[in-house]
């Protein structure tokens, strides 16, 4: 009986990939597979995974392995996010350093991946080497987001400004204030003048921004986009404070006379 079931449960798998779909919940195979009970249908599942075709990702969610992803024994998140949030029924986007590749910024490949989503927070998975991390912001701007095609379906990721803006914020979680640095001066080829609107002010921290005015203008010499944020800023009344360029160090005896009011107290190192 028991190899009834995996059989019938290894063809059901099959059938789901051939129809270009490579996740998929225990509620739904269940619900397909009536027939069988919970129990025999998650044994057969387990014998799946030993043998490399399946891998469970979260509690009652499960991966599908083609051949070609076999070695690995993991796919890349780009072919399941999407499904997999949609489960979650979360809102979502693919950030940092991996959204920035997406833009022609890959000068520093990314070993993990950065989700965003809301709250309540979502616990990192790490599965066959790749990690997951989700940061969780209140709201998501979702006119700052872009809908990228993939082989499985669709990915939402990060816009190059909101992209730039996230790298400032959490360039914590990324290896610090250089590396965001390095990846920001291809990623400026990516951003355009006109995306400095009242929406992204709303949206995004002026902190960030201040930075990112900082960097674009002494930094990557880029006075079209310094010029262009710098007067967004201005006609929409953002108030700006004093506020380090390395958010980790030292404020006193660092110069900030600048107009963005950053406290210089950091040399950026870049591998450009």
């Amino acid at each position: 009986m028991g190899e009834q079931v995996e059989i019938k449960i290894h063809n059901w798998v099959e059938n789901l990939q051939s129809q270009g779909k490579y996740a998929f919940s225990l509620a739904l195979i269940q619900e397909q597979l009536s027939g069988f009970s919970a129990i025999a249908i998650k044994s057969s599942l387990g014998r799946l995974s030993k043998k490399g075709l399946v891998i469970s990702i979260h509690k009652g969610y499960y991966l599908i392995i083609p051949p070609q992803y076999k070695s690995k024994g993991i796919l890349p998140p780009s072919l399941y996010l999407d499904a997999f949030m949609k489960e979650l029924n979360r809102p979502y986007y693919l950030a940092l350093l991996n959204a920035a590749a997406y833009h022609g910024a890959s000068h520093q490949q990314p070993q993990e991946f950065f989700v965003i989503t809301t709250f309540p927070v979502l616990r990192p998975t790490y599965k066959k080497g790749l990690k997951v991390n989700y940061i969780s912001k209140k709201e998501l701007p979702v006119n700052l987001l872009e809908t990228k095609k993939t082989e499985a379906g669709y990915l939402k990721i990060s816009n190059p400004i909101l992209t730039a803006t996230d790298l400032i914020q959490y360039e914590k979680r990324i290896g610090g204030i250089n590396r965001v640095a390095t990846v920001l001066n291809e990623l400026a080829e990516a951003i355009k003048p006109d995306v400095f609107n009242r929406y992204l002010l709303q949206n995004t921290p002026v902190t960030a921004l201040q930075r990112l005015g900082y960097l674009l203008e002494y930094e990557f010499k880029n006075h079209i986009l310094a010029d262009a944020l710098f007067h967004s800023l201005k006609i929409n009344e953002a108030k700006l404070f004093r506020i380090p360029l390395k958010a980790s160090a030292g404020k006193k005896g660092f110069s900030s006379e600048n107009r963005w009011k950053v406290i210089v107290n950091t040399e950026i190192e870049t591998d450009f």
